[in-house]
């Protein structure tokens, strides 16, 4: 029998889709303004940077559950900065970076054919992940509609792309229905730290778990507050069983985060300051692309946390208001990349440096609506 590769099997990977609207707006007489990919911009902190130096020079193989001041450091971090309770060192998890972790989910924890519920819109990852393992995928953002028979299950909040923020309400209907069923909630709260008119929870709070992290796993991320995208740094953190379970095939094999980037999360979970000055920054930028964006007559929806602006125009699809976009030599990413929900919408990122910021507002500023 014949063979198919896998990547026949998974979506067209997105960002190819849109090579020659990038070429367009890349002819823009001064330049391409590249507002698409959430990836940070800023420098990395001095502290953290001095710590993966430090460790360069360790010669032998690093800890998959990561060292014990790495799990500590962990712990500390996720009840200082976001009230998580319940947690030991048993029950969280270095990765490498967080979209590895994503996409791995399903395959480690053996759901192959099981049904996969992600949201209507959503990173395209969880669908990948989800297909990788050979699952079912099922686009849902209601646990009362949600099939009693899906054995796992992606939430998002605050969402890439929307921006949108779960409640606490929202977040305990969820728990609700792991307990029902007995699926397993993965919750990506990559942008946890990143809210603006709305307050993030985890889905590891009180307020949420009453105190019994059961089915739950929480996805955290490095790359955004902390500027590591390329020190490839996360962590899984919640049920100590599946937590277990997972650090077992992680062992098996060989998904270890690097020895030196263990000691630079160690840096960077320990240190706040860092965070708020970065937040600090994303908010300047989001403040001046708000106003610059609706003042060109667009509408931004949702948006209440994150790194990202939800935006349309009315008349417009999503591959339109991209080259609309692309007109002014300004890239976003088109809201159909994250499922057929989002056709209407472009998500615009505020990574971007302060210099290029300025100059998009700018030529948002020469439009005509």
């Amino acid at each position: 029998m014949a063979r198919t590769p896998l990547g026949s099997q998974l979506p067209d990977f997105p960002w190819d889709t849109i090579a020659d609207v990038r070429k367009h707006a890349a002819s823009h007489e001064d330049g391409l303004i590249d507002l698409s990919v959430g990836g940070p911009v800023d420098p990395v902190a001095p502290s953290i940077q001095l710590a993966l130096s430090e460790a360069a020079a360790t010669p032998g193989y690093p800890q998959t559950a990561g060292t014990p001041e790495l799990r500590e450091t962990i712990v500390a971090s996720h009840a200082r900065r976001f009230g998580i309770a319940g947690l030991t060192e048993r029950s969280v998890l270095p990765v490498i970076g967080l979209k590895e972790a994503v996409a791995w989910l399903p395959t480690l924890l053996g759901l192959r054919g099981e049904k996969v519920v992600i949201p209507e819109v959503a990173y395209p990852t969880y669908e990948v992940g989800a297909l990788m393992a050979g699952c079912e995928v099922i686009r849902c953002d209601d646990p009362a509609t949600a099939p009693r028979d899906a054995a796992f299950v992606f939430i998002n909040s605050p969402s890439n792309p929307t921006g949108a923020v779960l409640g606490v309400e929202q977040m305990r209907a969820w728990v609700e229905f792991s307990r029902e069923t007995g699926a397993i909630i993965a919750s990506d709260e990559c942008y946890l730290y990143l809210g603006w008119s709305a307050e993030p929870v985890s889905i590891l709070h009180p307020s949420v778990t009453d105190g019994d992290n059961t089915g739950l796993l929480a996805l955290h991320s490095l790359s955004k507050t902390s500027n590591l995208a390329s020190y490839r740094a996360g962590t899984i953190s919640g049920d100590e069983a599946l937590v277990q379970e997972l650090l077992l095939i992680r062992k098996h094999s060989g998904l270890i985060v690097p020895g030196p980037i263990q000691a630079a999360m160690v840096a960077a979970l320990g240190d706040d300051l860092h965070e708020q000055m970065q937040r600090s920054t994303y908010a300047a930028r989001r403040l001046v692309l708000m106003k610059a964006l609706q003042n060109a007559g667009l509408t931004i929806d949702d948006s209440d946390a994150g790194l990202y602006l939800w935006v349309h125009h009315d008349g417009m699809d999503s591959r339109e208001l991209l080259n609309w976009f692309a007109d002014h030599g300004i890239l976003g990413a088109p809201g159909d990349f994250y499922g057929p929900a989002g056709a209407q919408h472009v998500r615009i990122s505020l990574t971007a440096p302060d210099e290029r910021i300025e100059a998009a507002v700018a030529r948002l500023g020469n439009t005509v609506d």
